[in-house]
């Protein structure tokens, strides 16, 4: 079991989501703790009353709801509602929230079974709830004990897989009406923002991109980016954007650029011996052969390790990006070292034609004055143990594609004409 715990401004909205995916059929509400009466006898406004009033009676809780999901190994059989629902209370009770009203829902649209839970951060008597490394102390303690009373498969000690847990979005099958493809762009979202550890939005997308999903700040002189805005784009594996963007603001979790920044920073602390695992698996791969840079992604893929190629508008490499999907972390070569850069790796590496070519390219670009002065600056940065990872995203800054936002200025827009109708005028 693994669970994900949440916390926001605004418990309407995570009520409303899962009422709607009851009203889609994706979901039903199973059952409730701490309330007046049954969940089956409850209207929707008796439910999301009870969580707001408790949640007012302390003002200075500015983000008081509380959105827990509860994920189960897709080869568990036996969980019907009765057991999904004494599941729930023992969590809840295990983290502290037994005193708690709260929800609980079924999702049905997932590969994997799961339970969502809502409620608040208030107590009945107006005082917080501390959450300060819940999901590190009591979560982790109640996963283990669910585990082991419910007999459950573990989350851990069992062979480590590759579990993208979800399907990539089918292109081909974009619905331009935005209603599926932004049910199916938040789908995405749900999982990959909670689960992997991305520092930067490169890193974001380079895990996005798997799912065919981009998130795009547009060009610099978007209005777009400028406002500081975000949107989310359908994409096919060259990248090309399909269907019409959805603003961030636009889903029910707001994963704003704001947001994003604020993850960002989450990941840098929680992260301060990154990639131990990508190292050993890499360094694995070169001592037992001298494989090609296609044969070294195809073996850390069967490890459970993406090898994203980062390349410059030419489609020459410049940078490496390795997705983990077992401890969910995404780093850079050049922060896990330099023998994980690009150009280690190619070095490394037996040569195909357009290896060569990318070794000649990165050779050339390390030659640059002002990007060595960068990359000793980088060393420094690293040898006093202080964060490289501005500078790095600088650094990739220079040669990443650029995706141009739809936003076109007024003045460049054609007029529409105006049809006078037969028998009509037009002034």
């Amino acid at each position: 079991m693994v669970a994900v715990i949440k916390t926001g401004q605004s418990v309407r909205r995570i009520f409303h989501y899962n009422e709607n995916k009851v009203s889609l059929g994706d979901a039903l509400c199973i059952g409730e703790r701490n309330y007046p009466a049954d969940h089956n006898h409850l209207s929707s406004s008796l439910k999301i009353n009870l969580l707001l009033n408790q949640l007012e009676l302390n003002e200075n809780v500015k983000r008081g709801s509380v959105h827990i999901s509860l994920n189960f190994h897709p080869l568990e059989k036996d969980l019907n509602p009765e057991r999904l629902m004494d599941i729930a209370n023992t969590y809840m009770a295990e983290i502290g929230f037994s005193e708690q009203p709260f929800l609980v829902y079924q999702h049905f649209d997932a590969a994997h079974p799961h339970i969502h839970i809502i409620s608040v951060k208030v107590k009945p008597d107006g005082r917080r709830i501390d959450m300060q490394n819940i999901g590190r102390n009591q979560s982790e303690n109640a996963r283990i004990k669910i585990e082991k009373d419910f007999n459950l498969i573990k989350a851990q000690g069992r062979e480590k897989q590759v579990n993208y847990s979800l399907e990539p979005i089918n292109p081909s099958i974009v619905s331009y009406g935005k209603i599926q493809s932004k049910k199916a762009v938040a789908k995405v979202l749900d999982f990959v923002l909670n689960t992997y550890q991305y520092k930067s939005l490169p890193q974001l997308n380079a895990v996005l991109n798997l799912y065919n999903v981009m998130a795009d700040r547009g060009s610099e002189s978007s209005r777009v980016f400028k406002g500081g805005g975000l949107v989310y784009r359908i994409v096919d594996k060259d990248g090309k954007q399909i269907g019409v963007p959805i603003k961030a603001s636009d889903f029910y979790n707001k994963p704003t650029l704001r947001y994003l920044e604020g993850k960002f920073e989450e990941n840098r602390i929680k992260n301060s011996r990154p990639g131990l695992r990508i190292k050993n698996e890499v360094r694995s791969v070169f001592q037992s052969e001298t494989p090609s840079l296609q044969e070294l992604a195809l073996v850390l893929e069967s490890h459970g390790i993406t090898l994203v190629q980062r390349l410059a508008q030419n489609g020459s490499l410049y940078g490496l990006t390795y997705i983990d999907h077992v401890s969910k972390q995404v780093c850079n070569g050049s922060e896990l070292g330099k023998e994980f850069s690009a150009a280690a790796v190619l070095q490394g590496c037996r040569n195909t034609k357009a290896d060569v070519a990318n070794i000649a390219f990165t050779s050339e670009f390390l030659k640059d004055p002002a990007i060595k002065i960068l990359l000793e600056i980088q060393d420094i940065l690293t040898s006093k143990n202080l964060s490289p990872q501005p500078l790095q995203e600088f650094i990739s800054s220079l040669f990443e594609k650029e995706y141009p936002g739809s936003y076109l200025p007024a003045a460049l827009r054609k007029k529409k004409k105006r049809r006078k109708r037969k028998g009509l005028s037009n002034n």
